[in-house]
């Protein structure tokens, strides 16, 4: 099969807004969700799937707003080379569900927490959760780790823009709970989202549409959604 070129779609000023878009939401945008968090519920028990939604729609809300001109030219390339981006997502998907089941058998010293969290989320909101992991998430994330990331480093070295976008996912996956724990260990857990980073990578990387990430992700999202409620 024909295999087309591989150019990212993204402008110059596209790029640069997207590295501030990235470090504001490392280094800025937690921190100020958990703040406005605290201000809005006071004592009282925080709805935690509510403020979850809300602060990935404005998350979701910027993507948009930065990357506009790269999500439609992206979802002209998903169309034009539909058969590669469908391979994409399908092998994707089967090697992450594969692969994860095989590290799950790995003893960490800590336990992922984030089925609990999602089963716990869509117990209580489901509708919210659903938007969460299904749409915000998976638009925001991707945006971010494939398109920018990779998509800007695989101009100079496709090894690197592997290297760090993989790697670089699986360890944001993780980060957070090692910081609220205070306890470094969780970041072990990153060897769990390996997989799934590497997938998600591979996947824009052979179809070249950041949509194909998007639905990747989306259905592996919904595939630890179903492993929660069962």
């Amino acid at each position: 099969m024909f295999r087309r070129s591989w150019k990212t779609k993204m402008t110059d000023s596209e790029r640069q807004r997207g590295w501030v878009f990235f470090g504001l939401y490392l280094l800025v945008f937690p921190y100020l969700n958990a703040w406005v968090q605290r201000v809005l519920m006071g004592d009282g028990e925080p709805l935690v799937a509510e403020a979850n939604v809300l602060y990935y729609s404005f998350l979701f809300a910027l993507a948009l707003l930065v990357f506009w001109t790269f999500l439609k030219r992206d979802f002209a390339d998903l169309l034009d080379w539909l058969p590669e981006n469908l391979f994409g997502i399908a092998v994707g998907l089967a090697g992450t569900l594969l692969l994860r089941h095989v590290l799950a058998r790995i003893p960490l010293p800590v336990t992922d927490p984030v089925p609990c969290q999602y089963a716990a989320q869509l117990a209580i909101a489901p509708a919210p959760t659903l938007a969460l992991t299904l749409l915000l998430i998976p638009v925001a994330e991707e945006c971010l780790y494939r398109g920018l990331i990779f998509g800007s480093l695989r101009r100079y070295s496709l090894p690197l823009a592997y290297g760090v976008s993989v790697i670089g996912y699986a360890l944001a996956c993780v980060w957070r709970y090692a910081v609220e724990a205070g306890d470094p260990r969780y970041l072990l857990l990153a060897v769990l989202y390996l997989p799934v980073s590497a997938a998600l990578t591979w996947c824009y990387d052979n179809g070249g549409s950041v949509w194909s990430a998007v639905a990747l992700h989306a259905a592996i999202n919904g595939c630890i959604l179903m492993g929660v409620l069962r």
